[in-house]
């Protein structure tokens, strides 16, 4: 039986693996399960060639508090950091390994099925994020347009094309910069007047390729709906004021969804739209933890880890017996 069961390879779950392993854990009662191909899968996936990953937060400073701890890098340096973790600690991250439920034993540990097997564990921590559960919009979006219509910029190769970014967030602020760097012509609808929710620098730089006419922003839009026509898809917009837009692809930046029926599922409660967790981040369901973007404290990198050294410290004092060097 294995001490700690993680699911999730991205930075949440393999900083909590690395806590564990600084806390006493040893390599082979220590497991990460990782649907994915390669951890990190949302960074991989969504994230830009040249985005910075930053190691604050909407422009407020994260200490960290853990064993893990990251400065501004790029993509290429973030994930490079993050196999160096796996190796230094020794991790046992299994690819290509989708848990399907997670069932109380006996014994108060848990039973981790995935498609092929069944893992037994003491303790049991979700680490999976919500970029791999964008959020889609409110109208449908016509068979014929699927295939213009992405959740993120690395599937699809975009160059020389009008592009629809929709969103206000630092995602659709990355978007456009990267489609512009990309030679493409970058039309960003958002509902609000102002974008609230951006870091100042994503704010700026969205102003300033306003200011040199290569981003066209359309404050306070709302689509209604989509239609295709000779290969090309238009937006119509609820404003009678705005003029509907017509695109060669559209690039949807709303974020991601908590996956509810999942945790559901295992017995955790919720408290409205977020799970609920102790100041430890364990569950209703004693020896189930959340960390990193299910938690009220998601946001950032270092946040995430900041999640699993406070999960860890918890884990140790309730359920293992382990030590945790303090800090």
């Amino acid at each position: 039986m294995y001490d700690l069961i993680i699911i999730g390879a991205g930075p949440a779950g393999l900083s909590m693996a690395a806590e564990a392993r600084s806390a006493g854990i040893a390599a082979d009662k220590l497991l990460v399960l990782e649907k994915g191909e390669a951890h990190s899968w949302s960074i991989r996936k969504f994230y830009p060639e040249k985005k910075l990953v930053e190691a604050n937060y909407k422009g407020k400073p994260a200490i960290c508090n853990g064993v893990m701890c990251i400065p501004d890098l790029s993509k290429d340096e973030t994930l490079s950091y993050l196999d160096q973790a796996i190796a230094d600690h020794q991790l046992d991250v299994r690819y290509g390994e989708s848990v399907h439920g997670i069932e109380r034993r006996e014994d108060d540990g848990f039973d981790v099925r995935t498609g092929d097997s069944t893992y037994p564990c003491r303790v049991c921590v979700i680490a999976i994020g919500i970029l791999g559960r964008p959020n889609k919009p409110d109208y449908k979006i016509p068979p014929a347009a699927r295939s213009k219509v992405h959740f993120d910029v690395t599937s699809t190769v975009l160059e020389d094309q009008d592009v629809l970014v929709v969103g206000g967030g630092d995602s659709a602020s990355e978007y456009a910069q990267y489609l512009v760097q990309c030679g493409n012509r970058v039309t960003l609808s958002y509902r609000r007047d102002s974008f609230d929710r951006m870091t100042q620098l994503n704010r700026e730089s969205l102003r300033a390729l306003e200011q040199r006419e290569q981003v066209t922003i359309l404050r306070g839009s709302n689509i209604e709906s989509l239609s295709e026509s000779d290969g090309r898809v238009t937006a119509h917009m609820v404003e009678p004021n705005i003029a509907d837009v017509t695109f060669d692809h559209a690039v949807y930046a709303l974020g991601g969804s908590t996956p509810q029926n999942f945790l559901r599922e295992v017995g955790i409660e919720f408290e409205g739209k977020l799970p609920e967790v102790t100041a430890g981040y364990e569950t209703n369901v004693k020896g189930l933890y959340l960390i990193g973007d299910l938690t009220p404290a998601s946001g950032s990198i270092i946040l995430a880890f900041n999640t699993s050294r406070e999960a860890m410290k918890d884990i140790c004092s309730s359920h293992l017996g382990c030590q945790i060097d303090p800090r």
